[in-house]
């Protein structure tokens, strides 16, 4: 009877299968293969511990996972690890072949291992396999197939199995264990007894996985049954629906979801969200991101995530991660343009068509089936309800998408985007930006009339928004921004002229019924009265003056932003704006073609460069959640070799202090160099932790926020230290303190026995110098008297050379008074020999006078001269000698200034003649040519033949100036 009953439920679930569907939203899964964890194929268990760690039974030993790095820790016998299990002391129970123990740190803080295999008889110590470890209370529980031991209280008891022990589990504080013949047994007060009557169990029952799911009610996985629902004594087969899921497979491991449903894994067809009643609300698979579909393990770790043990890796489902991927294989990795909601359908426009996906009346439309269709192929860029109506541009034209099919409106050229014009009363007018500017059309129900392009703008219009003055705006990434309207042809540009920070990267949007200009610099909005753009006040206040290349409000008020290639909102449902970034989406976002199409606070959609994501904003808030972090390790260096300080465990009986103080390490001098390794284990935002750390003792301050997770400080001085770091997660919420203390040896120099031996000898020396300077002080005593008389005698020496120099000083100054006289007197003759000179002038003047007069007397023809003229010629003769006189006084003059220089001329010369010696006179005073021919009584031309005979015989080179000649002999003599 009960065979027929469990066939035909699974009939009617077979017959679910045509109604089995695939969901749109997928989970995002981060693999991590064997090459990764550097460890064995398979894994049998995982755990965590309070830290955030995961643990793993491996092939190879246990396998440790803290967020930053992997490590391995084998069992000494290095046989495969199949179980793993906290106990309520906190430490890690394994079991292994032939092995059972626990992992627990050691004072430095690493994990060893301690087996309790001694703790049995030696009849016992050959167990082979130890497939299931329990903790209970204060017991911890081992399986093997042959028997199950209890350790209490550092003892060991041994059940050995009626026949064959095949399952071992805890449910509802109960331990239960399946015997092959014996069935379903608990364990109570140190005995075992019938849990479920053996008679209710199929053939071929194996237990695989218990989960309390209600008062009373307990869900059973097995082997090759199928699932039940045990309740109230009764076992009821809970055969799954949909999916087209084989319910004779080996099912294992059932989990209790955070939304109430149930996880199950299975050997061949990954796991499976279903509800309590078993229909299969989705497959997560290697169709769906898993490295393969052959589970041994699952585990929900404590930010409610899927962690997954394979058949050959490991794979974590960010499963309670609020955002997912939606790319179905129909979509062929399109990037996603633009998306919109239309009579109860999504439709989806992309690189290669629009496809359109009806809705079922479900909250989160990631949960919606995996119904698309196809509508059209080809590039399409928008898509946008205007009027009541669902229009689509696309590169080859401007579309109405009428019962799921295009209908042409304008394919004359490709089409960005279209408003409507909401301003104008009566008016059915849409604008549509396009490649070569900006259309109008009039719609009519379905009907659509071309009205032609607006004026003479021509400029690719892909960002286009129209005011509430019905003036249209559109921008142009590489130009600036236009202004147009209805009654005029013209467009206006506004670049950096008109108040635009810049004339690249202005994108034109609506936001809050107002046309923004998302900029380089922030947002800025138009200022009608100035006719310029101008910074946002408003705006302003929210995004300061961040670089944004998109902008869209959604129902609840809050603005979507793009920063760079970051996803970001600002949240306006608080007492004040947040706002919060998704760095799980940065890079993601489809670069130029940002567009993000929010239908509600749990349906926000954003177009990618594969498909589209799909973020439950409400679920994402209520994701954000403390940050922890540790340090996982502390090595001290020198010379190129290391020393583990600290493993990063922390003991059970320690873990509120941290780090007590006896496990502060004392370090050598030489081993001053230190490095930290950290971590925060928060897995699915791995790439989004960043940390900060502070030397106490050494660094002034905390350092930037930094994404590596080590840190060296080389050369430490002696004294002692505390590093401090901190983590942050991409929300800017910060971790606690996590601190380590240190303390770095003085060398033995500057240690204090080494300060009383320096003591010492300072001591000493004291004495030493107090005797040598006493000594010092008796001789000096007896050198005063002699070193008095040497300062006497010094003091007479000085006196006596300050005497001589006075001396010195006095004849000085009577040289100096002697040679201002010879300059006064030197100065005087000069003046008189100038005074000569020009007397000497006056007279050839009256000599000339004299001959003028006789030559008139000559003309005059006169036979008989009188007496009364002779006698006045003979006057002017006289005073004539008187020159002579005076020419003989003139050189006499002149050798006493310039030594002797005509007799030095004469004696070095004797052919010159007299005449010459004065022409040599009056070279050396610098007189000029017409001077020197009035003293000579000669012409001008006459000077020039006179200087050429004394150059002759003076026997002067024609490059040698007569002047510079005579002057260098007058130099020579004056010396």
């Amino acid at each position: 009877m009960f065979t027929r009953i469990f066939l035909f439920i699974a009939m009617l679930g077979s017959m679910g299968e045509a109604l089995a569907q695939h969901y749109i939203g997928q989970h995002e899964t981060v693999n991590f293969s064997k090459k990764q964890y550097n460890g064995g194929t398979q894994n049998w268990k995982i755990r965590q511990d309070a830290q955030g760690r995961v643990y793993f039974a491996n092939n190879e030993g246990v396998l440790v996972f803290d967020g930053a790095a992997w490590q391995i820790y084998p069992l000494p016998n290095k046989t495969i690890v199949w179980s793993i299990e906290f106990g309520k002391d906190k430490k890690l129970y394994a079991g292994g072949q032939d092995e059972m123990g626990y992992f627990c740190p050691d004072d430095k803080g690493s994990l060893k291992f301690t087996s309790l295999k001694s703790l049995l008889p030696a009849s016992d110590q050959k167990f082979s396999d130890l497939w299931d470890i329990v903790s209970l209370g204060d017991d911890v529980f081992f399986r093997s197939r042959s028997k199950i031991f209890r350790y209490r209280d550092k003892k060991m008891t041994v059940y050995p199995a009626p026949s064959a022990w095949s399952y071992m589990g805890a449910c509802n504080g109960q331990l239960i264990g399946q015997d092959e013949k014996k069935g379903v047994l608990t364990f109570v007060n140190g005995k075992w007894q019938a849990f479920i009557d053996d008679a209710k169990l199929p053939l071929g029952f194996y237990l695989s996985g218990l989960l309390p799911i209600g008062k009373d009610s307990i869900w059973i996985s097995t082997v090759k049954n199928g699932n039940f629902i045990y309740a109230s004594g009764q076992l009821t087969p809970c055969p799954l629906t949909g999916m087209g899921v084989d319910n004779r497979q080996h099912f294992l491991n059932p989990l209790l979801l955070s939304n109430g449903n149930i996880l199950i894994s299975t050997y061949t067809d990954g796991v499976y969200q279903v509800s309590k009643s078993g229909r299969v609300i989705e497959n997560i698979s290697k169709n769906e991101g898993l490295q393969n579909s052959n589970i041994r393990c699952a585990f929900l770790d404590t930010d409610k995530n899927i962690w997954l043990g394979l058949d050959n890796g490991i794979t974590l489902v960010t499963y309670n991660n609020a955002i997912k991927h939606i790319n179905p294989p129909l979509f062929k990795d399109g990037g996603g343009f633009s998306l919109t909601k239309y009579n109860n359908s999504l439709y989806f426009a992309l690189s290669n068509g629009i496809y359109q996906l009806p809705l079922q009346n479900i909250n989160d439309l990631s949960y919606n089936p995996d119904n698309f269709k196809q509508v059209a192929e080809g590039l399409s860029w928008h898509l946008s309800v205007v009027n009541n109506k669902l229009l689509a541009g696309r590169d080859d034209g401007l579309y109405n998408v009428i019962d799921g099919h295009l209908a042409p409106l304008a394919k004359n050229t490709g089409f960005w985007i279209f408003e409507p014009l909401l301003n104008t009363p009566g008016s059915s007018l849409i604008a549509a930006g396009n490649y070569d500017g900006i259309r109008l059309f009039d719609q009519n129900g379905n009907d659509f009339t071309d009205k032609g392009s607006i004026g003479k703008f021509r400029e690719s219009s892909r960002f286009l928004g129209i005011d509430d003055r019905n003036t249209m705006w559109a921008s142009h990434p590489y130009r600036g921004i236009y202004r147009l309207s209805l009654n005029s042809s013209d467009a206006k540009l506004y670049t950096q002229a008109q108040g635009l920070p810049s004339a690249l990267d202005n994108f034109i949007f609506k936001i809050r019924n107002r046309v923004v200009a998302a900029t380089q610099k922030g947002v800025y909005e138009f200022n009608y009265s100035k006719d310029r753009f101008e910074p946002s006040i408003e705006f302003g206040n929210l995004f300061g003056d961040k670089g944004l290349r998109y902008l869209k409000e959604d129902p609840d008020g809050n603005i979507w932003f793009v920063e760079g290639k970051s996803l970001g909102v600002v949240d306006l449902s608080g007492p004040k704006p947040n706002t919060i970034y998704f760095p799980e989406l940065t890079g993601r976002v489809l670069s130029g073609f940002e567009n993000v199409y929010p239908i509600n606070e749990q349906n926000i959609f954003v177009g990618s460069e594969n498909g589209y994501y799909h973020i439950n904003y409400a679920r994402y808030k209520q994701n954000i959640r403390p940050i922890n972090v540790y340090i996982r390790k502390v090595k001290a260096i020198a010379d190129n070799t290391d020393s583990l300080l600290f493993g990063g465990y922390i003991k059970a009986s320690e873990a509120n202090a941290k780090q007590v103080a006896a496990n502060r390490p004392s370090l050598s001098y030489l081993w001053n160099s230190v490095h930290f390794e950290y971590s925060s284990p928060v897995f699915e935002e791995r790439p989004n932790v960043t940390y900060s750390y502070f030397l106490e003792g050494f660094d002034k301050s905390w350092s930037e926020w930094t994404r590596k997770a080590e840190k060296d400080y080389t050369n430490l001085a002696a004294g002692t230290y505390t590093f401090k770091v901190k983590a942050r997660n991409h929300q800017n919420h910060e971790s606690a303190v996590y601190s380590y203390t240190f303390k770095i040896d003085p060398p033995w120099y500057q240690t204090i026995w080494a300060y009383l031996v320096y003591l010492v000898i300072i001591a000493y020396m004291l004495y030493f110098f107090y005797k040598r300077q006493e000594q010092r002080h008796i001789r000096h005593r007896e050198q005063e008297l002699r070193l008095q008389q040497e300062k006497n005698e010094e003091l007479q020496r000085e006196i006596a050379y300050q005497h001589q120099l006075e001396l010195e000083r006095s004849e000085k100054e009577l040289v100096k008074l002697r040679n201002e006289k010879l300059e006064s007197e030197i100065e005087y003759q000069n003046t008189e020999l100038a005074s000569n000179a020009m007397t000497l002038v006056q007279k050839k003047e009256f000599i000339l006078k004299v001959k003028d007069e006789l030559q008139k007397l000559q003309k005059a023809g006169k036979e008989g001269i009188d007496t009364t003229e002779i006698k006045k010629i003979l006057r002017l003769l006289s005073e004539e000698k008187k020159v002579n006189e005076e020419w003989e006084q003139f050189s006499v003059h002149f050798n006493k200034v310039h030594a002797d220089f005509l007799t030095v001329m004469k004696d070095r010369y004797p052919n010159i003649n007299q005449q010459e010696l004065k022409l040599c006179a009056y070279l050396i005073m610098n007189l000029s040519s017409k001077e020197i021919a009035q003293l000579l009584a000669i012409s001008v031309r006459g000077v020039e033949i006179s200087r050429y005979r004394l150059r002759k015989k003076l026997q002067i080179p024609t490059e040698v100036n007569l002047f510079e000649f005579l002057f260098n002999i007058q130099r020579e003599v004056a010396k």
